[in-house]
């Protein structure tokens, strides 16, 4: 329940208990209304940290999208799931939006599985478009009068999938309404022509006043109905660009354009939204609104309080604890850095995460030689390519979960080609909060199958800083360096840059009674382990095996050779990763010991702490000790 002090300080917010509630306002009241929401969405982030800018930039467009439909009979697709904490709040999760991105509490992405309001999933970026007309398409089919609402923001007008649902929106019995948010940022600020094209819309007066006096005659001679839908829509588009003496692209496309108007004016929106909802055919309103509204700090810098953590929110200070070692993803950053400085061959490439991955440092020592392409992995990977056919030496860092959707490009544009370039595959393993949209879980089981390319994975942040080395030196091939999110394990990482033997692993541990393979820094996390065990009379040996692809021979003919036990453990999926490796060697090879594979299991694992996740998934450190003792039994 609304707790009593929060009920006095969001009196309006504290009656809303669905979208009806809502709807029962008066329309003098949505100010109100989204003055609390904003600020229950501040208050709440302060303390469980979350996405916070950009749930505040859409806070007028979700209080006007639930009073104008009926949700959850008419359906909302968000697009990016980042918008859309005061939806959540809306549609009856309020009392438990304090669980947010917590073990066991609310999902940090709109879920089918958690409410009804919620039409699809919405982690990744660019799908609302397809899914939403999907959906409106089979209502149509169903004979089920219902409005279908898709809700893109947040820089995902960059990504492709999004034109593939512009182009078949055209072509396609609809009558979906799209929304785009735009707020001229991603993460990191927008880039690319789209975003130019979309700063510089405007709407006219004269072409409205023009264009409804035109509509009027043409049904009251009855040429404007459904049957002659696209005719009138070709007719409005040229009627737009023969005032203007330019077109709009999305008008190019068929596809009727409303806009933009301020997304933070609820007034104007609600009446926007009535006067178009029972339009036939597909519809765009363009939108302009500031990430981080209401907040300053974050007006200021969207891009830092994207998800800054937790705040005091009397001050805005950000509080941020120092010191320790580093995370990985700035230890990367500054090793691209100064392997750029020596080989100016190096450029850097990423999809819309430079600030994220760190990769914003080489943006700032040498800015012609990076590149943000966008929300665009599949572009940023066959770009990262071309690159590479054409002499650079190419660094595209993409988080893992987001690489599988350049697969195929990765395949047939790199891989194919034996082309020299270096994937870096940032957010490796279980990433915590961000749930199971975000964990890299699959990269090595999807990754193993190809030829002509090297899998590694670091042990620590020298390590990471060999492997980038090496994967610059020319001749190495299509190089994959995966590593995890957040801080390692060494203070003093600033090693020297030596190569790495690729295919070779390292002994970390000498033993006799099991053998304990790992891969990636877990197995720096698992080093304990040993030691346990040994007090318990158990000897273990431990081996880094570091390459997953190709794994190293000799250390995998010793272990078949010397070990009737073996474990292995790795932050991935067991179906395909190292486990699976392991057990193909062996049968190749005929050797039988007996294997335990741990890692992720086959499942989607839901969000929590890194902690809370690996002992959910059984791979935390009493679970690898028990597994290696019960050897001793044996």
């Amino acid at each position: 329940m609304f707790e009593m002090d929060n009920k006095e300080k969001y009196p309006l917010l504290a009656s809303i208990d669905s979208p009806k509630d809502l709807r029962a306002l008066s329309e003098k009241q949505l100010p109100q209304l989204c003055k609390e929401l904003r600020g229950f969405i501040i208050d709440s982030l302060a303390n469980n940290p979350g996405h916070f800018a950009s749930s505040l930039g859409s806070v007028e467009l979700t209080v006007a999208l639930h009073y104008v439909f009926s949700t959850p009979d008419d359906k909302l697709v968000w697009d990016v799931g980042h918008q859309a904490y005061g939806h959540k709040i809306l549609t009856g999760r309020r009392d438990r939006f304090h669980t947010n991105r917590k073990f066991g509490g609310l999902k940090p992405f709109p879920s089918p599985d958690e409410s009804e309001y919620d039409s699809f999933v919405a982690g990744h970026a660019s799908n609302s478009i397809s899914a939403a007309l999907g959906l409106s398409v089979a209502a149509k089919l169903e004979g089920r009068n219902e409005h279908v609402v898709a809700i893109i923001g947040d820089g995902s007008m960059s990504g492709g999938l999004a034109y593939e649902g512009l182009n078949n929106l055209s072509s396609t019995s609809n009558n979906l309404l799209v929304i785009l948010n735009d707020n001229n940022m991603s993460i990191d600020k927008s880039v690319g022509g789209m975003s130019q094209l979309l700063i510089s819309m405007h709407s006219s007066k004269f072409y409205n006043k023009v264009r409804y006096a035109i509509a009027k005659g043409l049904r009251k001679i009855g040429i404007l109905n459904e049957r002659r839908a696209n005719a009138v829509i070709r007719f409005n588009n040229g009627l737009k660009a023969m005032l203007f003496r330019k077109n709009n692209f999305f008008e190019g496309m068929n596809t009727r354009y409303f806009g933009p108007i301020n997304g933070h004016d609820v007034h104007e929106l609600v009446r926007m939204l009535k006067s178009i909802k029972d339009m036939t055919g597909p519809r765009m309103l363009h939108i302009h609104t500031t990430k981080g509204k209401g907040w300053k700090p974050a007006e200021k810098n969207a891009t830092e309080w994207h998800q800054p953590g937790i705040f005091d929110v009397e001050t805005g200070e950000r509080i941020v604890v120092n010191g320790g070692s580093p995370r990985f993803q700035d230890v990367f950053g500054e090793t691209l850095v100064e392997l750029a400085k020596a080989n100016e061959k190096i450029v850097g490439i990423t999809p819309a995460m430079p600030t994220g991955c760190s990769m914003n440092k080489l943006m700032e020592a040498f800015p012609g030689r990076f590149f943000d392409v966008g929300i665009a992995e599949g572009h940023a990977v066959t770009f990262s390519a071309g690159l590479a056919k054409g002499g650079a030496m190419p660094f595209c860092n993409i988080y893992s979960s987001f690489m599988q959707r350049a697969y195929d490009n990765f395949i047939h544009d790199a891989a194919l080609q034996r082309l020299d370039m270096v994937l870096c595959l940032d957010r490796a393993g279980l990433v915590g909060e961000d749930g199971p949209t975000h964990h890299g879980a699959y990269d090595m089981a999807f990754l193993r199958p190809i030829p002509n390319i090297t899998i590694s994975s670091p042990y620590d942040e020298c390590e990471l800083r060999r492997l980038m080395y090496t994967a610059s030196q020319p001749g190495k091939g299509t190089f994959v360096i995966r590593y995890p999110r957040g801080k390692g394990s060494l203070v003093d990482w600033r090693c020297g840059l030596e190569e790495v033997k690729v295919g070779t692993g390292r002994v970390i541990a000498e033993g006799t009674d099991v053998a304990f393979l790992t891969i990636g820094p877990i197995g720096k996390v698992m080093e304990s382990v040993v030691a346990d065990a040994a007090s318990d009379g158990v000897s273990v040996a431990h081996y880094d095996m570091r390459f997953l692809k190709p794994l190293d021979e000799a250390i995998m003919h010793e272990v078949g050779k010397k070990f009737k036990y073996v474990v292995t453990l790795e932050d991935g999926s067991i179906k395909g990763g190292l486990g699976s490796a392991v057990l193909e060697f062996m049968a190749a090879n005929g050797y039988s010991p007996k294997v335990e594979i741990m890692g992720l299991p086959d499942m989607f694992v839901e969000h929590g702490t890194p902690a809370e996740l690996y002992r959910t998934c059984g791979i935390d450190k009493e679970s690898v000790l028990r597994t290696i003792l019960k050897f001793k039994e044996l």
